[in-house]
């Protein structure tokens, strides 16, 4: 695709008005259920997890509660360990990940840490399968002070009270063909800008905290999710999507400065995880499993150097 594609909405060089970003809402279409994938699965865990509802979004006639699991056995003089999905809706195995982290293994650090597991913090986009909330915000540039994307805010008034309380933060994400295809060059048509294509990289890969750079965390979550997909190599530049690389299948981003949601507390251990869905190496459940690999090497790893 070149530079100047031309998005089916707006018009080149001039940013979206109130008219684009109806014409782009009313194309959103319902493609599966929150309550029937979330919302759902959430309910038996109520018997071993405290199940929270931190929030509510209002999007006209549609209301979705927002969701959080906590460890029962919450103690202060633990560490508290953030898991967190679904920012970007699209992104499937994130939302998937967590809730199979929290099946499977929420109960094996009882007494160890206190978890926190918000699994789908976007279910308008989650439904729709798309980036962005209904105004056309993607949240993961909006953890800000009076955020106008109201899943950010929700999140943020959640953890608003812990931000020195976060020992580590790992935030599940994917990114997918439909990055180049789509997202990518919406954005440059909402902002009136020409779209430059890039590179959407075959593999699993890491984002640190440029601010606070944890090598040797990364690093340990890198060799337990190659033991379940394969690793993003970097491209001809020695980068992953514009990035050096600092380690293998690892990149830094500023996230505080950014308003990602890996910046939305202090922890001293963050970071944000890339899976490649579209990859004719990996299948859906290979991808959940790198997820659920990744959260469990993260705590490992922290919960490891607490015990030093």
């Amino acid at each position: 695709m070149s530079s100047h594609a031309f998005y089916p909405i707006g018009t080149p060089g001039q940013p979206w008005g109130e008219a684009e970003l109806a014409a782009w809402r009313a194309q959103r279409v319902k493609l599966r259920s929150y309550a029937d994938d979330v919302l759902r699965v959430i309910e038996p865990l109520r018997e071993t997890f405290d199940v929270v509802e931190y929030g509510t979004l209002d999007y006209g006639a549609e209301h979705y509660p927002l969701l959080a699991i906590r460890s029962r056995d919450w103690r202060d003089e633990l560490p508290v360990l953030l898991v967190t999905g679904g920012v970007h809706g699209y992104e499937t195995s994130g939302v998937f990940g967590a809730l199979q982290f929290v099946q499977r293994h929420g109960l094996d650090y009882a007494g160890r840490a206190n978890l926190l597991v918000v699994p789908c913090v976007s279910p308008w986009a989650y439904e729709r399968i798309n980036r962005w909330n209904p105004n056309a915000l993607d949240p993961n540039r909006n953890f800000r002070s009076n955020s106008p994307a109201g899943e950010s805010a929700a999140l943020m008034d959640l953890l608003e009270p812990l931000r020195e309380d976060v020992l580590m933060h790992i935030d599940l994400h994917e990114t997918t063909d439909s990055d180049e295809s789509e997202f990518r060059p919406a954005l440059a048509a909402r902002d009136g800008k020409a779209f430059e294509p890039g590179e959407v990289p075959d593999g699993f890969y890491l984002v640190d905290d440029a601010d606070h750079p944890q090598p040797a965390f990364q690093q340990a979550v890198i060799e337990a999710v190659a033991k379940v997909t394969h690793i993003a190599d970097a491209d001809a530049r020695g980068e992953i999507i514009g990035s050096p690389l600092l380690l293998p299948g690892v990149i830094k981003f500023p996230v505080k400065q950014w308003s990602l949601c890996a910046g939305i507390t202090n922890a001293r251990y963050a970071t944000t995880t890339e899976v490649y869905p579209d990859s004719p190496r990996a299948t859906p459940q290979q991808c959940n499993d790198a997820q659920v690999a990744a959260v469990r090497a993260a705590i490992d790893y922290v919960l490891a150097q607490r015990d030093v």
